[in-house]
């Protein structure tokens, strides 16, 4: 049987016009998306320019909410409590669905980014309230890290869940990813990065930054938009998994 892999990107989160023509780029390449809803990233301006060239092509669209940090693009641990954490949180989602509305589309599925989606991997107040956030605002579909508190969150609250991996990053023995202040932890190499994927896509596993092979059965592989190299990596990689009998389609839970 053919096996099938959603291709994700995070997008919006780039400035000005080169940064919405990498967005509309990107787009055509992957098979769902993640917008930046003002956290970290994105403005009002972006997100309608991102969700216009997402409908255009037919691209499942999803709101990617963070701590409130734009100065550290959300990748700095924030200590908020969960009262705090849900209103910055509803804030952001309600800024796109706000644009999505008014075009007449949908939002398909919520993704934390960066530290939060770390922090939720292992916390679980910040797991339960990334799931509240989204079943109040009633989006059908959780993307996060796999056998982790979201995920554990989720599944109790009965909201379906699409576990990722990632192309462009490394993973420790733990099976977390490896932290950006190390060395190493953004994969840089266009074949590193396609050779993971496919490694990821084809056998449910992952090599790890010191060797060993861990287990990672995800859905979905994500190829951030802000890496250096994206689209092109973007590219070789759907053509990379295609060529080897992958299909690459928006998979549901």
């Amino acid at each position: 049987m053919t096996k099938a892999i959603c291709l994700n990107a995070d997008i919006g989160e780039l400035t000005g016009a080169n940064g919405r023509a990498l967005d509309r780029a990107l787009l055509d390449v992957v098979t769902r998306c993640s917008i930046a809803c003002g956290g970290h990233a994105g403005d009002p301006e972006s997100m309608a320019a991102t969700v216009k060239a997402a409908d255009a092509r037919n691209v499942p669209m999803g709101a990617h909410p963070s701590y409130p940090d734009r100065e550290g693009f959300g990748r700095k641990e924030m200590k908020l409590s969960r009262v705090e954490l849900s209103a910055t949180l509803l804030n952001q989602v309600r800024a796109l669905a706000a644009i999505t509305r008014e075009r007449g589309v949908a939002i398909s599925h919520l993704k934390p980014h960066g530290a939060l989606y770390n922090t939720a991997a292992r916390d679980e107040d910040t797991a339960r309230t990334i799931v509240d956030v989204t079943v109040q605002s009633r989006i059908p579909l959780l993307i996060g890290p796999l056998n982790s508190r979201l995920q554990a969150a989720a599944d109790y609250a009965g909201l379906p869940y699409l576990s990722e991996g990632f192309a462009d990053r490394a993973y420790e023995a733990s099976g977390g990813l490896t932290p950006r202040t190390m060395d190493g932890a953004v994969i840089e190499s266009d074949a590193d990065r396609i050779r993971q994927a496919l490694q990821i896509a084809s056998s449910g596993t992952v090599t790890t930054r010191t060797g060993e092979t861990i287990d990672l059965a995800v859905r979905t592989i994500c190829m951030h938009g802000d890496t250096p190299g994206a689209l092109a990596s973007a590219r070789s990689i759907r053509d990379a998994l295609q060529h080897a009998g992958i299909s690459v389609i928006a998979v549901e839970p």
